[in-house]
């Protein structure tokens, strides 16, 4: 599978977002390339399927920075919510919105109607893991990707943000789970 230096689509949603995110956007930025890549090693997508990955992954953990919280799932939703609305894709708004909603779900997503919802839970926790779940993607590949998009303390990040949530909220520590 080929690996795209650059989605314009994605590059485009995620400049909105580049100031408020600081200096966490290139860890944030690559791994959303990463998960859109193993979502894509997943399954072979039709064009509006990857657009649909693509414009999910953009919005999917965009909440920590705009609450600055660990809680972030409900806070990335309104700006998932006005760009579909902007961009005429409402009739999209159920399926991303649960694609963003379940994906840090530990179980698998079992409703066959949203497909996606399993392959975008899956792609992102193969990145989330350092692909030590692999969910058959292959170990060459998920290296050529992680060698593509640096993690660039991406996941050092998040593990700061966890600790001084745990802190707290020692009796919420992942707000972001689901069973």
């Amino acid at each position: 599978m080929q690996i795209q230096q650059q989605i314009p689509l994605l590059e485009d949603l995620l400049s909105e977002w580049k100031q408020t995110i600081g200096d966490e956007f290139q860890g944030y930025r690559n791994h959303v390339y990463r998960m859109i890549h193993f979502c894509f090693a997943l399954k072979e997508c039709s064009e509006e399927e990857k657009e649909k990955i693509i414009i999910a992954a953009a919005y999917h953990d965009i909440g920590i920075w705009i609450e600055d919280t660990v809680d972030y799932i409900e806070p990335s939703l309104p700006p998932l919510h006005d760009y579909l609305e902007i961009s005429g894709c409402d009739s999209w708004q159920e399926e991303l919105t649960l694609m963003i909603t379940e994906h840090h779900k530990l179980r698998s997503y079992k409703n066959s109607r949203y497909p996606l919802v399993e392959v975008f839970r899956k792609g992102d926790l193969v990145d989330f893991s350092m692909g030590v779940i692999r969910f058959g993607v292959g170990k060459d590949y998920i290296a050529e990707v992680k060698a593509a998009f640096p993690n660039a303390d991406f996941h050092k990040n998040l593990a700061k943000r966890g600790g001084r949530w745990f802190l707290k909220h020692p009796l919420n520590p992942a707000p972001m789970m689901k069973w």
